[in-house]
């Protein structure tokens, strides 16, 4: 608990009560939180937040993300509330759409789906195994290799993801906080009881910084002289395609379709078919660029799976999933240095588990101690802790 050196300072705007390195969904729904408590200040090195991993994102609110992961799987759940009915004024329309979600394995990996189901099944993820008629209603465009019994995930919603980051920045600025960017930081060195964050531009300091840079967040650490958590950057590639003739231009209602054994998945994205190959390169921390090799394999994927044939990608782009061995997040106060807060290793989830993981941040800095509901849906913080990687 840090409680006994936060206090609200008026020294001058390059002074706060908690400096957040990284503008992304980590750091926005920190600050959000954090607004409630105190002075804030994001710094971004970039020239717009979400440049990186959350302006890249295709997400997708599932309670099964992670073949069912309990750690995961308490943070959806414990973000699910503010998604689907978040405060007056904080988006102009919903930050979820229904999306119908069907996992699909070839008949050659029938497995797949029936340990997918298993896991599923232990927690609480509404689930319907359906046969071939019913996955073919859904959707009638599978290849005979495909055409099985498959898993219908309900409560499933496309995301906006940038109406939820945008409420974030927007009530932050509302209550008085700063968003700087262009300010990468070069230099943090605690002094007394405060950290001074070194930018390119200027100096600021704050009694609490929160790491939440993102694939750069051990260098972060490098940069005050504490121990990285051997952060892992992966790729991942997303590609868009033209609907092609055979399924029509009206693709809006067709579901989310997920390999169970693969990885791969599609979707329908403004009129386009979305698709990833599911591919997890290890990169370092840098503005990720799709491969023509992967391209091509999500191409191929969606051909195999459908049938369809495509002629042309329209776009492409690649993000970076974080991660560390355990493939859980890094959240709370890192053992060697007073003040020094990770907020880290969201590979893949950080989106759809914002609420939750801002909420936790908020309440570990100043109270000590997880949110009571969220304990209640078994998380503790042993499980996020950075301890656990430095045993």
């Amino acid at each position: 608990m840090i409680q006994r050196i936060i206090q609200t300072v008026t020294e001058g705007p390059e002074t706060a009560d908690f400096i957040i390195i990284g503008g992304g969904i980590a750091g926005a729904s920190a600050a959000y939180e954090l607004c409630k408590t105190g002075r804030v200040i994001i710094l971004e090195k970039e020239s717009h937040p979400a440049y990186h991993t959350t302006g890249r994102s295709a997400a997708i609110f599932q309670k099964g993300y992670s073949n069912g992961d309990p750690v995961i799987h308490a943070l959806v759940m414990a973000s699910e509330d503010f998604l689907r009915h978040p405060p007056k004024d904080f988006a102009a329309h919903p930050l979820l759409t229904p999306r119908v979600l069907i996992y699909i394995a070839s008949k050659n990996h029938p497995e797949a789906l029936e340990n997918l189901y298993h896991n599923l099944s232990a927690i609480d993820v509404g689930i319907e195994q359906i046969d071939t008629s019913q996955t073919a209603g859904i959707f009638p465009c599978l290849t005979p290799e495909y055409q099985n019994s498959a898993i219908l995930e309900k409560d499933v919603a496309d995301m906006d993801v940038t109406a939820l980051h945008e409420g974030y920045l927007r009530a932050v600025k509302e209550q008085g906080g700063q968003i700087l960017t262009n300010a990468g930081v070069e230099k943090l060195t605690r002094k007394g009881e405060y950290w001074h964050v070194r930018t390119n531009t200027q100096e600021f300091r704050a009694p609490v910084v929160i790491n939440a840079a993102g694939a750069w967040v051990d260098r972060v650490a490098e940069m005050a002289d504490i121990t990285p958590i051997n952060i892992r950057p992966l790729r991942r590639t997303v590609v868009l395609v033209p609907p092609p003739a055979e399924i029509g231009p009206d693709i809006d209602g067709l579901p989310f379709v997920m390999d169970a054994g693969q990885g791969f998945y599609f979707k329908p994205d403004a009129g386009k078919i979305l698709v990833t190959p599911g591919d997890q390169h290890l990169s370092p921390p840098c503005d990720a660029q799709p491969e023509e090799m992967d391209i091509a394999r999500a191409v191929h994927y969606l051909e195999k799976a459908t049938g369809l044939k495509i002629r042309k990608v329209d776009h492409s782009w690649a993000g970076l999933r974080n991660h560390v061995a355990d493939g859980h997040p890094v959240v709370g106060f890192d053992p060697e240095s007073d003040g020094f807060f990770w907020l880290a290793a969201q590979g893949g989830f950080g989106i759809k588990t914002a609420p939750a993981m801002g909420r936790i941040t908020a309440s570990l800095i100043t109270e000590g101690t997880l949110p009571q509901d969220i304990r209640d849906l078994g998380l503790t913080e042993d499980r996020i802790s950075i301890r656990r990687l430095k045993k």
